[in-house]
């Protein structure tokens, strides 16, 4: 692959990118905002300091809201694209339209999912201040893991097929990888801030609504993304003049 195809598979990544970030946007406003509304209103019930904000809350559910996930969708489908283009052709003979729905798939699981069920998202008020810094490092920490075990899963697939087939070598890959994580997840410590007075309800309708943010933002951008990177990689062959040249007239 040139640096030609993969300038312009870059492009249309951060373009698929840039639309998945409109629709996840959509679903943060109406399924995420509500309920850090909520969160806030427990927080600021249960707190006796009341400061001034720097940034209004409408600001931040609109303005501030959009900002920061487009410009996350815009930068997303850059490194989308670019993990896209180390894999084509490494992971099977898949079309552009399938490899980019497999990557969008296998990028979902190892990047946010594994993660999430370790470490769910917390709305506001929800996690001591003071352990932020150790929360945020065990969350990179299950994310770095859970990709490596991703990138061996399927260098193992590869090297079993042969001996295996497909069907039994994928079966021992993801049993493998299933295998890692449950072993990560015993090792890590877990984290458990929920005040014991907040809304079971709320907690769980905020974790649902984060999943669904980022299941949006993935599906989208493996839809998107797949028809306009197979015009780079398999551009249409010109077709023909629609009025041919007239013959010319012997005299």
């Amino acid at each position: 692959m040139n640096s030609a195809t993969v300038r312009n598979l870059l492009v249309r990544g951060m373009l698929a990118g840039l639309a998945a970030g409109v629709l996840a946007l959509v679903t943060a406003y109406f399924l995420g905002e509500p309920r850090v509304d909520s969160a806030i209103a427990y927080e600021e019930a249960h707190s006796h300091e009341h400061g001034v904000e720097a940034v209004s809350r409408t600001m931040q559910s609109t303005g501030g809201l959009a900002t920061g996930v487009l410009l996350y969708g815009v930068a997303f489908g850059g490194i989308a694209a670019l993990a896209y283009c180390f894999a084509l052709g490494r992971i099977g003979r898949f079309g552009p339209r399938a490899g980019a729905l497999l990557l969008a798939a296998a990028g979902l699981i190892a990047v946010y999912v594994v993660p999430f069920l370790k470490y769910p998202a917390n709305p506001p008020s929800v996690g001591d201040p003071d352990t932020i810094g150790r929360r945020t490092t065990l969350y990179f920490l299950m994310m770095l893991l859970s990709v490596l075990l991703a990138v061996a899963t399927v260098i193992l697939g590869k090297r079993l097929a042969p001996r295996l087939g497909n069907w039994n070598a994928t079966v021992a890959a993801v049993a493998f990888f299933a295998l890692s994580v449950g072993l990560a997840y015993a090792f890590l410590p877990a984290v458990n801030e929920v005040p014991k007075d907040f809304s079971a309800t709320l907690l769980w309708q905020f974790r649902l609504s984060a999943l669904a943010i980022q299941l949006t933002l993935w599906t989208a951008f493996g839809l998107v993304f797949g028809p306009l990177a197979e015009r780079v990689l398999t551009p249409k062959p010109a077709g023909r003049a629609a009025v041919a040249a007239p013959p010319a007239v012997s005299r």
